[in-house]
């Protein structure tokens, strides 16, 4: 057998920190992914589609713990590498895709900050993607004003909603760029954060006559998508995560109206309106089929994320916008255990904390604590296998036979059974406490 590549010490120690902190790590997913071959493809696909100027929506759905959030993790790094900008956010109660209380601003803040590139992949790439823009303008110039060489090269965004101002706000910071101005550069920033509050203060910071505020959510991730491509990316993929958030909302019109502005955005993609911008949306059964309070509640939404009716549990269709995230199989869970057991040996089988029949006994473990569950919301046993391989690792020379047998007896003796975490107490898809 080829000698596994090794993993770097940030990586284990990223991975190690996250997984038992309960949530998905940003760095050295490629080392923990296991299954959801078909899936990664059909993401995959949807991604090369942006990259050549199309569009794209998909709703990624599973139960608390199947695992939402590490796959949107997996694909915003995949699309980082095949050069697409990203942005990502989840939605709360003060984060949706429409509302008239600001919620929407928040939203749309928050992913800025996060926009993502490959070299920058943290987030906070905002000022280097405008910047790249100014320095390939100014390359092209030809002797011409830099700014009348920007100018020229965003005439496509001002055939676009908010498309005049918004480059007008980019031609602005290209001039304080130019001219040495860093207030002016900051208020540009502000504007293109979705920061200012009053149209007033923007019109004497930068002589622009409208900001981005709730009504223009989506119409300046469009200007974003184009943008992006503008500036020498393939274009522009939004993860947004926790879409339960509108399941939960209490008002029923303010649900229909969060409903409506995802079905405007899934009419564009359908359609082919959008230019090199894809939308993931990730979120619970309920969210999607719930025909009281789910997408399944508004009639033209149903219509069009509805299952195929040809489909089954060993025909799969991903080529409509809805992929349901399947359960690992025994054999991908074997497999999920043994990798999180290189992240902690760095791929160093000499320094394994435990053999191949420990992963059998860890397995049967699950299944005789938490039945089927430990199938369906895998969550729960990484954390629990992570834990118990940090303590072997602290403790040299313990046992995790004896561990595991004593956790049995334990548990017997109680009378506790461990189940997986209720919906109303998950705090959205990250890993769940499962104790041993």
């Amino acid at each position: 057998m080829a000698d596994k590549p090794p993993i770097r010490a940030k990586d284990r120690d990223t991975i190690i920190r996250a997984l038992r902190a309960g949530v998905v790590p940003r760095l050295g997913l490629q080392h923990i992914q296991v299954g959801r071959k078909r899936e990664i493809e059909a993401l995959v696909s949807d991604i090369d589609r942006v990259g050549d100027g199309g569009s794209t929506v998909r709703f990624i759905i599973g139960t608390y713990g199947a695992g939402k959030t590490f796959f949107l993790f997996l694909v915003r790094q995949i699309a980082l590498q095949k050069k697409l900008a990203v942005m990502q956010a989840d939605l709360g109660p003060d984060k949706r895709i429409h509302a008239t209380g600001g919620q929407a601003q928040t939203l749309y803040s928050e992913l800025v900050k996060s926009l993502a590139t490959r070299a920058f992949p943290d987030g906070g790439a905002l000022r280097s993607m405008i910047e790249s823009f100014i320095s390939d303008t100014a390359d092209r110039a030809q002797g011409r004003p830099i700014v009348d060489a920007i100018t020229a090269r965003l005439a496509p965004l001002r055939e676009m909603i908010s498309g005049p101002d918004f480059a007008a706000v980019i031609a602005a910071y290209a001039r304080g760029f130019d001219e040495g101005n860093e207030p002016l550069q900051e208020a540009a920033l502000r504007w293109l954060r979705g920061e200012y509050t009053t149209k007033t203060q923007a019109r004497e910071d930068l002589g622009v006559r409208t900001i981005i505020d709730d009504s223009s959510f989506y119409d300046a991730l469009r200007l974003w998508a184009r943008f992006s491509r503008l500036a020498g990316y393939g274009g522009l993929l939004v993860c947004l995560d926790e879409m339960v958030n509108l399941y939960k909302l209490q008002n029923a019109q303010a649900r229909k109206l969060n409903y409506e502005q995802i079905l405007h955005i899934l009419n564009d993609a359908l359609q082919g309106t959008t230019e090199g911008l894809g939308i993931v949306f990730g979120g619970t059964p309920d969210f999607l089929m719930d025909t009281r309070r789910g997408l399944y509640s508004y009639e033209a939404l149903q219509s069009r994320l509805a299952e195929n009716s040809f489909a089954s549990s060993t025909l799969i269709d991903l080529g409509g916008p809805v992929i349901h995230l399947q359960n690992l199989s025994v054999e991908e869970l074997w497999h999920l255990l043994e990798k999180l057991r290189d992240v902690f040996a760095l791929n160093d089988t000499a320094r394994y904390l435990v053999p191949d029949e420990a992963l059998d006994a860890f397995l049967d473990h699950c299944r005789s604590r938490i039945g089927d569950a430990y199938f369906q919301t895998p969550r729960n046993s990484i954390k629990s296998f992570v834990d118990l391989l940090a303590i072997l690792e602290q403790n040299p020379g313990s046992s995790w036979r004896e561990m595991l047998g004593a956790v049995q007896v334990d548990r017997d003796e109680q009378g506790l059974i461990e189940s997986a975490v209720p919906p109303d107490e998950a705090d959205g898809d990250d890993l769940a406490t499962l104790r041993l």
